[in-house]
């Protein structure tokens, strides 16, 4: 990737895409109405004067402040694993120029809970630091195998053939986690509720260990926009804008892989948030990543915290953990996705 790359890029789609500002606006507004639904629902509902106290009166110990306190926490980690997730989800789709590619459905979920899972089996792990690089191990390694798998035979990395060697890798860790858990009942407990995919553990020192990795992440994906728009033109219309397209897709799917797998480490295999995400946005805005992918990270952050509360409500006095919700939105679209005639490549 050089500037020239970046520079002929730009002429080539200078304008800003229509209804851009209005679609921002949109998102700023909803993404707030997130975090205070966020804060004020869930099995105990907050009154307006707990929500004061929790936010702006440290001194005042009361039930309600101290449960807004709490949610404040899980609120900005739902935020930043859905913006994680959603630029992760609009990077695969770009680097594989496949627009159904999304963490979840190549295996590279399944990939980090294989490598978490073996950590806590065999190494004794319990933190979040180790779970972090296992994770990314974990999810590095499955993309790769699954990309290079997906590429074997006539026409190269298809967008199906790689559906189909995610599906088909993803099935063989997942039967491996399951072999490695099952004759180990201390792993199976610990193991259980992270691979449901859940917001609900959040903590200060979860958010200031992701965030290192969503930072450098998410500046990955923005630095990369513009020369990853060449790229879709195809490889040779790319390296004649001056791409260097093998070192691209690096920087690109390191980043993707740096966002899932850090979220996949501290929240579990959340699936569908980065497809439907960057899906959206580019049906509203088209497919100018400059823009499809800062809106990527709004629009995810939003399906993730609008997910966790309905979780809340739905599961109320308990919880339903946002992973099976996110589920039950993503699979639906998945399917008609997979049943249009024009999914081929991006």
């Amino acid at each position: 990737m050089s500037g020239s790359a970046v520079s002929n890029n730009n002429r080539l789609s200078a304008h800003i895409p229509k209804h851009f500002m209005t679609v921002l606006v949109i998102c700023i507004v909803l993404l707030g109405v997130c975090v205070l639904a966020s804060l004020v629902l869930g099995s105990r509902p907050i009154r307006f004067h707990e929500l004061i106290d929790g936010l702006f009166h440290p001194d005042v110990d009361s039930y309600g402040a101290n449960v807004v306190r709490k949610r404040i926490s899980r609120t900005v980690f739902s935020l930043c694993c859905g913006a994680a997730l959603g630029v992760s989800g609009a990077l695969m789709q770009a680097v594989t120029r496949n627009p159904i590619a999304d963490p979840s459905i190549l295996g590279v979920n399944t990939g980090a809970s294989l490598f978490v899972v073996c950590g806590i089996a065999f190494l004794n792990i319990s933190s979040a630091n180790q779970y972090i690089w296992l994770a990314l191990a974990g999810a590095a390694i499955t993309a790769v195998f699954v990309y290079g798998i997906g590429s074997m035979g006539r026409g190269g990395a298809t967008p199906i053939k790689l559906v189909l060697a995610g599906a088909a890798t993803s099935a063989a860790l997942a039967s491996l986690v399951s072999a490695i858990m099952i004759p180990r009942s201390y792993v199976m407990d610990q193991f259980r509720f992270w691979q449901v995919g859940s917001v609900g553990s959040a903590s200060w020192d979860a958010i200031a260990t992701f965030s290192p990795f969503l930072i450098v992440g998410i500046l990955g994906g923005f630095l990369t926009a513009p020369a990853l728009n060449a790229l879709a033109l195809g490889d040779d219309a790319a390296t004649g804008l001056g791409v260097r397209t093998g070192t691209l897709r690096l920087i690109a799917a390191l980043a993707g892989v740096l966002l899932c797998g850090a979220t996949t480490a501290l929240a579990g295999p959340i699936g569908f948030v980065g497809l439907l995400s960057t899906h959206v946005m580019r049906l509203i805005l088209g497919p100018d990543l400059r823009f499809v992918i800062p809106m990527s990270a709004i629009s995810g952050a939003i399906i993730l915290t609008v997910s966790d509360v309905c979780g809340r409500l739905i599961g109320s006095p308990g919880e339903l953990e946002v992973g099976v919700v996110t589920a039950f939105l993503g699979a639906p679209i998945l399917i008609l996705l997979a049943m249009r005639s024009k999914v081929r490549s991006l």
